[in-house]
Formats: C-alpha cells, structure tokens, sequence
C-alpha cells in the first residue's frame, strides 16, 4: 500500500506536468525555480538572514536573561526560606524556653503559696492558743474576783455581826500602830 501511494505521488509531481525543454520561459518548472532564486536573492540582498539571525540571537539572549534572573530569584527565595526557617526554629526554642520558665516560675509560686499557706495556719493556730489562754486567764480571773468579792461580802457581814465597839477600836488602834512601825522604817 504504502508503494503504491508513493508511485501515484511521483507520478503527479508538478515535473512530469510541464511540456517541452526546462529552459524555456514556457516551462512552469523553470520559471517557478528563477522565481524561487530571485526571491531567496533578494532576501540575501536586504540581510533578511542576519536579521533573523540577530532576532534570534536577541531572543536567546532575553531568554538567558530571564533563566539568569529566574536562577537568581530561586537562590534569593532559598535564601530567604532557610532564613525564615533558622527564625521559626529559634523562635521555636525561644518559646519552649519561655514555657519551661513559666512552668518552673510557677511551680515556684505554688509552693511559696504553699509554704506560706502553711505559715499562715501556723500563725492562726498560735493566735488561736493566745486566744484560748487568754480568755482561760480571764476567765480564772473572773471566777477568782467573783470568789474574793463573795468572800470580802461573807467576811463583812460576819465581821459586821461579830464585831462591837470595842473590838473595832482595838483594831483600829492596832492598824495605826502597824502604820507607824512601817513608817518609822522608813
């Protein structure tokens, strides 16, 4: 199949289309190739080539220059990514630092609140033995006040029915004269 396709397009080549001798203006193959050569002559006249050359070489250069650029642009973001990366990790050690501060700074106050939870109860619980001992002692006093006026009331009231004129003169006597040994002392 693909011989005989190639044999119908050899067969219809615009070569076997033209009649008579090959350098005559009425052979369309000639005149087709003087065309040609007139055409690719005048392209090398205006320097087509060079200028295509030097477009293409200006384009090679712009995209150097952009791969150069994009090239820098990469290392710069590397640059930039591994010094975010350094700042992230010590900021990282930074704060587990601070937490470990703050744990220890707390557990610190804990037990000072602890310890001075326990100071205060002491405090309280001597107060509350002050407390207790006082109004024992003033209690005491109370019952030994009420004692001795109960006893200074029993004494009047026996001394008032036992005693006459003469006993209270005699008395008074003997206190006079015990005032006056103490002061005589002196």
């Amino acid at each position: 199949m693909k011989k005989l396709s190639l044999v119908f397009a050899l067969a219809a080549s615009p070569a076997f289309a033209a009649s008579g001798p090959f350098f005559s203006l009425y052979n369309t193959n000639f005149v087709v190739t003087l065309a040609f050569l007139a055409f690719i002559g005048v392209l090398i006249y205006a320097k087509v080539p060079g200028k295509l050359t030097a477009m293409l070489d200006k384009r090679a250069d712009g995209i150097k220059a952009e791969l150069n650029e994009a090239k820098a642009l990469r290392e710069e973001a590397q640059t930039i990514l591994a010094s975010y990366e350094r700042k992230q990790k010590e900021v990282q050690e930074q704060a587990e630092r601070i937490i470990e501060t703050a744990k220890s700074e707390a557990e610190a106050a804990a037990a000072k609140a602890k310890e001075d939870l326990k100071v205060a109860i002491a405090r309280r619980l001597v107060a509350a033995d002050e407390q207790i001992e006082s109004a024992k002692a003033s209690a005491v006093r109370e019952v030994r006040d009420g004692a001795i006026v109960l006893a200074v009331a029993a004494a009047r009231d026996v001394i008032a029915k036992q005693m006459t004129a003469q006993t209270g003169d005699k008395l008074i006597g003997d206190a006079i004269d015990q005032v006056q040994a103490k002061l005589s002392l002196h």
